[in-house]
């Protein structure tokens, strides 16, 4: 019995001294603490729906053939957006003017040709090390068997287009003086469409360190409405925010209610969401890392994988405002004191 009254009494010390999940999670939140407000909407500012749209209608447009994995069109997709950082004199991690990471016929399947990841980046200046990755796919699904252009506008027009306007905002910060203090890696992806084959060969042949990697932050699909929200179109769906990093989560309610006041729609990320999105974009192999990701998302459209998905449909007020929430959210994590932390490793939380 005296065994048993000092063991109990050991248990509640134990319970007093650790205080509860919710009180620990409301000590996270508190200690968030929003970076340089002042430029970081002056910065994302400079991201305009005039500027996406232009970028979008060459994107998406008959001359790049619905950007087929190793076709020209893709090709010529990938030339497009080398020539784009270049002219903005946005670097390569691989120095020079070698943006491609090159990806060879034999790791693909099913006849698919030689292929390429498209890379930027921009190095940090207190904690280059650390590196924040941004990412959409470039590819899309090329010409029908009717001989239709599956132009890809939404898909992943939208979020490419995005990674330019959001790696020139960067830029010019730093420029001005006000880079980055971590590191950021502008990815654009192909072989998403058969089967997320070039964040696949990424991971495996990574230009940094997986353990460099602070989060991945995946756009795909971010221009348009669907059905659900077609009464209030002010809204995004996001996966994955919190299943591996708290903090990541928290960093962007904080950063969108702060700026923005999105509808955060969170309902696809429930792990036992029917469709499984989670698993089914690029942001799905760095997840498998432990890297803690977000994916950006409208869901899906009549005009999903169809030949009518084309630029013209894009609401671009509405992707200008997620690109700016995209936008601001890497500024936070590029810029906040401590490294962002998963769960596991998070102090607040254990």
């Amino acid at each position: 019995m005296k065994t048993f009254c000092i063991l109990s009494a050991f248990a509640l010390l134990g319970t007093c001294a650790k205080p509860k999940y919710t009180a620990r999670i409301q000590t996270l939140k508190d200690n968030i603490k929003l970076e340089d407000s002042t430029f970081v909407i002056s910065y994302a500012n400079t991201i305009t729906s005039d500027e996406l749209s232009t970028h979008l209608y060459t994107f998406s447009s008959k001359d790049f053939e619905g950007r087929r994995v190793g076709e020209p069109g893709q090709k010529k997709a990938a030339q497009f957006l080398k020539n784009y950082y270049e002219s903005e004199k946005i670097n390569s991690p691989y120095g020079a003017n070698n943006y491609f990471q090159n990806i060879p016929a034999d790791f693909f399947s099913d006849g698919f040709k030689a292929s390429e990841n498209v890379l930027a980046y921009i190095k940090g200046s207190e904690k280059p090390e650390e590196l924040i990755i941004i990412s959409a796919h470039l590819d899309h699904l090329g010409i029908n068997e009717e001989g239709k252009i599956n132009y890809g506008a939404d898909d992943d027009g939208s979020g490419t287009v995005a990674i330019m306007e959001i790696a020139q905002a960067f830029n010019m910060a730093k420029k001005e003086g006000h880079g980055p203090k971590r590191s950021i890696l502008f990815l654009h992806l192909t072989a998403e469409e058969i089967g997320k084959r070039g964040s696949e060969y990424y991971v495996l042949h990574p230009a940094f360190p997986l353990e460099n990697i602070i989060t991945n932050l995946n756009i795909d699909m971010i221009g348009r409405v669907d059905d659900i929200h077609k009464n209030n179109k002010n809204y995004i769906y996001l996966i994955g925010t919190d299943r591996l990093s708290k903090e990541l989560h928290y960093i962007s309610e904080k950063v969108n209610n702060t700026f923005f006041n999105i509808d955060l729609d969170y309902r696809y990320n429930d792990e036992r969401d029917k469709n499984q999105y989670y698993t089914r974009s690029d942001h799905y192999n760095f997840a498998l890392k432990n890297i803690p990701v977000i994916f950006y998302f409208n869901g899906e459209h009549t005009d999903y994988h169809q030949p009518t998905d084309t630029p013209d449909k894009i609401d671009y007020k509405l992707l200008e405002k997620r690109t700016k929430l995209v936008f601001a959210t890497a500024w936070q994590i590029a810029n906040q004191a401590k490294r962002l932390e998963i769960d596991a490793n998070n102090k607040y939380l254990n």
